[in-house]
């Protein structure tokens, strides 16, 4: 590898061009630190800069490129067996203006130069910047990735590599997760959460039913029907949540009273236990179910029974 780069300013190498400190792009930067290289990208519209490449460009197209411009190549390595002569043609060149020629100068000042290239592989990493949204996560390559919660609204960096994502605020690593390759998927680190999500995180299913049972049957059953009624049982998490700390508020009795009037009622939903607590509807009589209508058991004209209809759909 050379100790010092001298690329052009274009967008792959340089993201802000400037005369006297210009910004590389990090992904190009990080190759370069990699390989223990200098990067000096030339000034804007000075090709003098980097007059060895132009000169080199030049050459190719009249020996390389005006020698093939009437053949048809169809792939990639018919095409490097036609450059393949001519460019061994070139190099062996002799200078006109000085002895040697470019395979010479290279057998004799680049070749005891070169460095060995580093044990590991460079890791081809993505750069992207990104708004950290009110849930603490942030949206890269479809899927998101959280933050420390204090980093709402914060615009930060992140850095994508084959296996992991990390993410940067002010040049500093806040967050690092292994990539999901699927869409639509949130990868979380229970540490980025707020202490008020993360004591609802430790509220299982299982242990919101066993502590509805310390109220009373009926409490559990609410709890049950909430859990089942709902798509998935995460979706009935906020109100059991809710109704946890509404006993904090009223007697088990209450609660129990509550609980079984929303069963009989069918409205078993947070904002009903709610309603039915402060209002003390749980405090009124139980309302009584009606009895179901006995059917005459003697015979009459106009008691035709099932049979009679069903001989008619028939």
């Amino acid at each position: 590898m050379p100790q010092l780069s001298v690329p052009d300013n274009t967008k792959t190498g340089v993201t802000k061009a400037c005369r006297y400190d210009p910004d590389l792009n990090p992904t190009y930067q990080e190759f370069a630190m990699h390989y223990g290289m200098g990067v000096l990208p030339a000034r804007p519209y000075k090709p003098r800069d980097k007059a060895k490449v132009e000169s080199g460009v030049q050459l190719v197209q009249r020996w390389i490129v005006a020698a093939l411009r009437r053949h048809r190549l169809y792939s990639v390595d018919e095409a490097n067996q036609a450059v393949r002569p001519l460019l061994v043609r070139l190099n062996a060149r002799p200078f006109r203006k000085r002895e040697g020629s470019r395979a010479s100068v290279f057998q004799a000042v680049d070749r005891p130069a070169l460095r060995a290239l580093p044990a590991q592989r460079f890791d081809m990493s993505q750069w992207a910047h990104a708004r950290v949204n009110i849930d603490y996560h942030v949206a890269f390559d479809s899927n998101f990735y959280s933050v420390p919660y204090n980093l709402v609204h914060e615009l930060v960096e992140v850095r994508s590599l084959p296996t992991t994502v990390e993410i940067f605020h002010k040049s500093v690593r806040v967050a690092s997760h292994l990539r999901s390759h699927g869409r639509g998927q949130t990868v979380t680190n229970p540490e980025h959460r707020p202490k008020s999500h993360q004591a609802h995180l430790e509220w299982t299913p299982l242990r919101m039913v066993n502590w509805a049972r310390t109220i009373g049957p009926n409490t559990a059953r609410v709890f049950e029907r909430i859990l089942q009624d709902k798509p998935h049982p995460e979706m009935g998490y906020r109100a059991c949540l809710g109704i946890i700390r509404l006993a904090d508020g009223y007697t088990p009795a209450r609660m129990e009273s509550a609980a079984q009037l929303a069963l009989a009622t069918g409205a078993y939903r947070y904002q009903s236990i709610k309603s039915i607590l402060k209002n003390s509807l749980d405090l009124a009589p139980m309302p009584k179910a009606e009895a179901p209508t006995a059917t005459p058991q003697h015979p009459h004209d106009n008691i035709r029974g099932a049979q009679h209809f069903d001989g008619e759909r028939r």
